[in-house]
Protein backbone atom coordinates (compact mmCIF):
# COMPACT_ATOMS: atom_id res chain seq x y z
CA UNK A 1 0.00 0.00 0.00
CA UNK A 2 1.01 3.41 -0.66
CA UNK A 3 0.22 7.03 0.52
CA UNK A 4 0.19 10.49 -0.84
CA UNK A 5 0.78 12.90 1.73
CA UNK A 6 -0.15 16.38 1.67
CA UNK A 7 1.02 18.89 4.44
CA UNK A 8 -0.28 22.43 4.33
CA UNK A 9 0.96 25.75 5.58
CA UNK A 10 -1.17 27.86 7.50
CA UNK A 11 -3.33 29.73 5.52
CA UNK A 12 -3.84 33.71 5.95
CA UNK A 13 -7.36 33.49 6.42
CA UNK A 14 -7.94 29.89 7.98
CA UNK A 15 -12.06 30.02 7.54
CA UNK A 16 -11.67 30.88 3.72
CA UNK A 17 -9.32 27.90 3.34
CA UNK A 18 -11.67 25.62 5.30
CA UNK A 19 -14.76 26.68 3.14
CA UNK A 20 -12.60 25.91 -0.11
CA UNK A 21 -10.45 22.81 1.18
CA UNK A 22 -13.60 21.17 2.86
CA UNK A 23 -16.71 22.53 0.36
CA UNK A 24 -15.18 21.89 -2.81
CA UNK A 25 -11.55 20.15 -2.80
CA UNK A 26 -12.48 17.43 -0.90
CA UNK A 27 -15.85 16.19 -2.73
CA UNK A 28 -13.52 16.61 -5.57
CA UNK A 29 -10.35 13.86 -4.30
CA UNK A 30 -13.12 11.76 -3.10
CA UNK A 31 -14.53 10.82 -6.47
CA UNK A 32 -10.45 9.92 -7.33
CA UNK A 33 -10.80 6.41 -8.71
CA UNK A 34 -8.66 3.57 -6.79
CA UNK A 35 -8.82 5.26 -4.04
CA UNK A 36 -9.09 3.35 -0.96
CA UNK A 37 -9.54 6.03 1.86
CA UNK A 38 -8.48 9.05 2.77
CA UNK A 39 -7.83 10.38 6.00
CA UNK A 40 -7.64 14.19 6.81
CA UNK A 41 -6.34 15.64 10.22
CA UNK A 42 -5.98 19.61 11.36
CA UNK A 43 -2.52 20.05 13.18
CA UNK A 44 -2.96 20.53 16.97
CA UNK A 45 0.21 21.27 18.32
CA UNK A 46 4.19 21.57 17.14
CA UNK A 47 6.39 19.73 19.27
CA UNK A 48 9.40 20.43 17.26
CA UNK A 49 9.36 23.93 16.68
CA UNK A 50 11.02 25.21 13.88
CA UNK A 51 11.35 21.83 12.28
CA UNK A 52 9.71 23.05 9.53
CA UNK A 53 11.31 26.72 9.02
CA UNK A 54 9.05 29.52 9.51
CA UNK A 55 5.73 27.81 8.35
CA UNK A 56 3.50 26.59 10.46
CA UNK A 57 2.13 23.23 9.90
CA UNK A 58 -1.76 23.66 9.78
CA UNK A 59 -3.56 20.82 7.95
CA UNK A 60 -2.21 16.60 6.93
CA UNK A 61 -3.78 15.09 4.12
CA UNK A 62 -3.16 10.96 3.94
CA UNK A 63 -4.71 9.50 0.70
CA UNK A 64 -4.33 5.81 0.39
CA UNK A 65 -4.10 3.46 -2.80
CA UNK A 66 -3.55 -0.13 -3.00
CA UNK A 67 -0.22 0.66 -5.16
CA UNK A 68 2.04 2.91 -6.18
CA UNK A 69 0.83 2.13 -9.96
CA UNK A 70 -2.79 2.54 -8.92
CA UNK A 71 -1.54 6.10 -7.23
CA UNK A 72 0.03 6.77 -10.71
CA UNK A 73 -3.09 6.03 -12.63
CA UNK A 74 -5.18 7.98 -10.39
CA UNK A 75 -3.27 10.73 -11.14
CA UNK A 76 -3.92 10.62 -14.60
CA UNK A 77 -7.66 10.60 -14.10
CA UNK A 78 -10.01 13.79 -15.09
CA UNK A 79 -11.34 13.76 -11.20
CA UNK A 80 -7.37 13.88 -9.67
CA UNK A 81 -7.07 16.71 -12.48
CA UNK A 82 -10.11 18.69 -11.49
CA UNK A 83 -9.41 18.19 -8.24
CA UNK A 84 -5.71 19.34 -8.67
CA UNK A 85 -7.17 22.60 -10.65
CA UNK A 86 -9.81 23.06 -7.54
CA UNK A 87 -6.59 23.25 -5.44
CA UNK A 88 -5.36 26.06 -7.26
CA UNK A 89 -8.58 28.14 -7.45
CA UNK A 90 -8.44 27.71 -3.45
CA UNK A 91 -5.28 28.89 -3.09
CA UNK A 92 -4.14 25.40 -2.31
CA UNK A 93 -0.81 25.36 -4.01
CA UNK A 94 0.78 27.78 -2.86
CA UNK A 95 0.58 26.03 0.99
CA UNK A 96 1.32 22.84 0.29
CA UNK A 97 4.14 20.43 0.48
CA UNK A 98 3.43 16.80 -1.26
CA UNK A 99 4.69 13.36 -0.95
CA UNK A 100 4.32 9.64 -1.29
CA UNK A 101 5.17 7.22 0.81
CA UNK A 102 4.76 3.25 0.85
CA UNK A 103 2.73 1.70 4.16
CA UNK A 104 5.14 -0.51 6.23
CA UNK A 105 3.99 -3.67 6.67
Amino acid sequence: MIKYIALYRRPDDPAAFDEGYFGSHLPLVEQTPGLLRQEIAKVSRVFVPGFLGESEPYLVAELYFESAAAMKAAFQSPQWQAAGANLSEIGGLDLVAMFAAEVAP
